[in-house]
């Protein structure tokens, strides 16, 4: 009995052993096959003030968006109502650097420490009433304002219609704003530029609670949606567009149809600090394993051509893939450089 009993248990154990290999045979087969039917998207994400726009430098470093920043927080800290008044470049007050490629919310940051002494940890608790008061003195603007001194640089508008009519919008790529502005003047400076009327933008995920300017929202990762706070370490101001650049990747898989699967994300920018957030996204791998990071850097705003070359470093295929364009969206290989799986 006890050999015949050995004798069955044997028996059982192999035909679990075939069963157990059947199945795994099986559901790797599916898995093959359901991963060979999804469609492939790229998402293209856009920085905007010398990427999409741009106006001389004088009138930019006092432009309207500018000055919002001195009106919001001498409202908040000096309870001057027209403070933009007595200093409408808020860059005259802070090391340049501080502010050219940074995030609304660094500059403010930075902003009230170097023009009212005001502690970086004071300031960073009132920062959500900063974007608000800043949106707000936007808000009131006609789009014909707020666009003062500012234009969509050469190119840009029919490159951008040329992306929404390709035939493979929505299906293998999606387009959104990664920018350091607050999401509410970001969506009123696309539309004063006539940036919004070419429907490149893909449309805002549910998570975008920003009130104002609703009929006018899109995709994207804003100033207002990641601050750090921290102003000492000169390395946030490319991790805090890193961080935007994540929410944005976010945001996009929630658009997506269940047949179809993120698998790129290129980043457009003209900054060192666009490059050098694209990067790291890359090299830490933030947007996900399986996901590669492209950056288009555009020579169109302050920095060369050389200067965005060495940010950029050489590639590696399938985890970072940059290119450098002197002409930017002007040139008529745009689309052709984003590399759309």
């Amino acid at each position: 009995v006890s050999i015949a009993m050995i004798f069955i248990t044997m028996i059982i154990l192999n035909f679990l052993l075939l069963f157990k290999g059947s199945i795994q045979s099986l559901s790797s087969s599916t898995s093959k096959s359901l991963s060979s039917n999804f469609k492939p998207v790229t998402l293209i994400t856009f920085d905007v003030d010398g990427t999409l726009v741009h106006g001389s430098s004088n009138k930019a470093e006092g432009s309207a968006h500018a000055r919002a920043f001195s009106n919001a927080i001498g409202k908040l800290f000096l309870q001057d109502n027209e403070y933009e008044k007595k200093v409408p470049k808020p860059v005259s007050k802070m090391p340049p650097e501080l502010y050219h490629g940074s995030t609304d919310g660094l500059i403010a940051l930075n902003f009230a420490k170097y023009a009212l002494n005001i502690p970086p940890e004071k300031s960073f608790e009132q920062l959500n009433n900063i974007f608000r008061g800043m949106y707000e003195y936007i808000a009131v603007m006609t789009d014909e304002e707020v666009a003062l001194g500012m234009e969509a640089l050469p190119g840009v508008v029919n490159c951008l219609t040329k992306l929404r009519e390709d035939s493979r919008f929505n299906e293998n790529f999606l387009c959104g704003l990664v920018t350091g502005n607050v999401e509410g003047i970001a969506r009123k400076k696309m539309r004063a530029t006539g940036i919004l009327q070419t429907g490149v933008l893909s449309k805002k995920s549910d998570d975008q609670q920003w009130d104002g300017e609703n009929e006018s929202a899109f995709l994207g990762g804003f100033g207002s949606d990641y601050c750090s706070g921290d102003v000492n370490d000169i390395t946030r101001l490319f991790k805090d567009r890193a961080e935007q650049i994540v929410i944005a990747s976010k945001r996009a898989k929630t658009l997506l149809q269940s047949n179809q699967n993120l698998v790129k994300v290129v980043h457009v920018g003209d900054a060192p600090n666009d490059v050098l957030a694209a990067k790291w996204c890359a090299e830490q791998r933030l947007l996900g394993p399986n996901i590669s990071v492209g950056f288009v850097g555009v020579a169109t705003g302050k920095f060369s051509v050389d200067v965005l070359i060495k940010c950029a470093g050489p590639s590696i295929p399938g985890i970072w893939e940059p290119v450098i364009l002197k002409d930017g969206l002007a040139d008529p290989n745009f689309i052709d450089y984003c590399n759309i799986t």
